[in-house]
């Protein structure tokens, strides 16, 4: 294993021990048994280095729940995102320190060029990725390069973004996925001019 990796899983463990906003370049070294030149030569900065953890982090992660969702013997696109949106909820246990890192990184975005564009990126992929998930839930009706794929995509993120943030608050009163399903169909409802149906 070359320094790169040993700092990567150096970071990705102190992530979750430590925090975003806690860790030092020291560290990192220490944890890795690299030395604070290799934090330079791989990534830049300390700041690239955990920013690179996330991001690794959070692709594994899409692709599970994109695992997940494809997996589902479902019918429409929107059971497929059900089935993501209660698959995020019932993994937030094992992820919550991981999730407050993100969040600790997310606000110093506004500060940091670099993280914002790093970030940028990162969902850029991630919403490509949802949407050639959105293509195939469609049995190929659009391709994933489609603005409506890619709409549908960007909702599905925004929907488990916004849970995400919900569920460190209070994750008692965080609406479960039928909930959300529920309150989709209302919505519907009300679109098509539908008498609201029995909750």
């Amino acid at each position: 294993m070359g320094h790169r990796e040993q700092l990567l899983g150096a970071a990705r463990r102190l992530l979750e021990d430590k925090g975003y906003a806690h860790i030092t370049a020291r560290d990192l070294v220490a944890a890795s048994d690299t030395n604070l030149a290799s934090i330079g030569y791989h990534f830049g900065s300390k700041a690239g280095l955990l920013n690179a953890a996330i991001g690794e982090i959070f692709d594994e992660w899409t692709e599970q729940l994109a695992q997940i969702a494809m997996r589902a013997t479902v019918a429409t696109p929107v059971e497929r995102a059900h089935v993501t949106w209660s698959a995020l909820l019932d993994g937030l246990d094992d992820k919550r320190a991981l999730l407050l890192s993100f969040m600790e990184a997310f606000a110093q975005a506004d500060r940091s060029a670099e993280l914002r564009e790093q970030f940028g990126r990162q969902y850029q992929q991630i919403r490509g990725r949802v949407a050639e998930l959105v293509a195939e839930s469609l049995g190929g009706r659009l391709g994933p390069d489609d603005p409506r794929a890619k709409a549908v995509a960007s909702f599905v993120i925004a929907v488990c973004d916004g849970l995400a943030m919900q569920w460190l608050l209070d994750p008692v009163n965080t609406p479960t996925g039928d909930e959300l399903l529920a309150g989709l169909g209302l919505l519907w409802q009300a679109s098509a001019g539908e008498p609201p149906g029995d909750a």
